[in-house]
């Protein structure tokens, strides 16, 4: 194989960056035809398309997404040798990308990551999001993985893969009352009771909802909370009652501040982790996810925190 062009991996680095064709082009101060031209030549080098279209946009195919991860690591090693000769040294890093919906639990993500924190050869970029949303970057190779409660929705147009993590109960907490020890019958002791709960659009709830319709139960609402941080912190707040998987008030309940006051009976959330079936896997997620989770079509009973 010839030695790779690395004056056409900068101006592919340039167009990935820019954008565009066109604004690369004057940020290049070359025409769109010779830079297309030589965007051509990598990737009959390579063998692999770096973008397609969609519509008046170029968007990186997966093997466009690792290219530019390869084009950021050579030129900032260029970078390096600079700094390290003017003795202002550095040190080269990778990339892990994941997104997490907005619902799951900050104490599950900072257990799952804890390995990777701190680890000086990495860049680890998170953000939140809707599944939806989420999805749609996982799909351009934005993120190599998604973190969610529920198994991503079946699209014959692209191949996810979604993976078991882990399984938590559910638990009906509250704030700690002076001579009010008995558990709670759920979902029998719940009708009438103020509840802080999930939003309408959760697993947790949907499941929750059923339980008390089919019991015809009537909980008083006082809150719907779509983010788990804020639930925690209305359940803290709040003299009700707080519909939560025991993990999201972990802290809570060991300091006193919270009491489980009843699980509920067959109701429990999955932490599933979402990655595409790619032909260049980032080796980043197996050091995370290998060994931890199992395949969402295997069902394991729920585990206690």
């Amino acid at each position: 194989m010839a030695a790779l062009n690395y004056h056409h991996l900068r101006y592919f680095w340039t167009i990935a960056n820019e954008g565009g064709l066109t604004r690369a082009a004057r940020r290049l101060n070359v025409s769109q035809s010779a830079l297309s031209v030589q965007l051509r030549s990598l990737e009959e080098q390579l063998g692999h398309p770096l973008f397609t279209r969609e519509g008046k946009r170029l968007v990186l195919t997966e093997a466009g997404r690792i290219a530019l991860d390869y084009a950021q690591s050579v030129f900032k090693t260029g970078e390096e040798l600079v700094s390290t000769l003017a003795e202002r040294p550095g040190g080269t890093r990778r990339a892990l990308r994941i997104g997490a919906i907005a619902t799951l639990s900050r104490n599950f993500q900072l257990a799952l990551l804890r390995p990777l924190i701190g680890r000086t050869d990495l860049d680890l970029v998170l953000r939140s999001g809707t599944l939806r949303e989420l999805l749609a970057r996982l799909d351009t190779h934005e993120l190599d993985l998604v973190l969610a409660n529920a198994p991503a929705p079946s699209d014959a147009a692209a191949p996810r893969e979604s993976r078991l993590l882990d399984e938590q109960p559910v638990s009906i907490v509250g704030r700690p009352v002076p001579g009010d020890a008995a558990p709670l019958r759920v979902p029998e002791d719940l009708d009438g009771a103020a509840m802080v709960l999930p939003s309408a659009e959760s697993e947790i709830r949907l499941a929750f909802d059923r339980i008390c319709d089919t019991a015809r139960v009537r909980p008083t609402v006082l809150a719907e909370v779509d983010d788990m941080a804020m639930l925690r912190l209305l359940a803290r707040e709040s003299d009700g009652l707080t519909l939560v998987p025991p993990i999201v008030v972990r802290d809570e309940l060991a300091a006193g501040v919270l009491v489980e006051r009843a699980r509920v009976p067959r109701l429990s959330e999955g932490f599933y982790a979402i990655t595409l079936r790619r032909r260049f896997p980032n080796p980043l997620l197996a050091e995370l996810l290998d060994g931890r989770g199992r395949r969402d079509t295997v069902t394991d009973a729920p585990r206690r925190p």
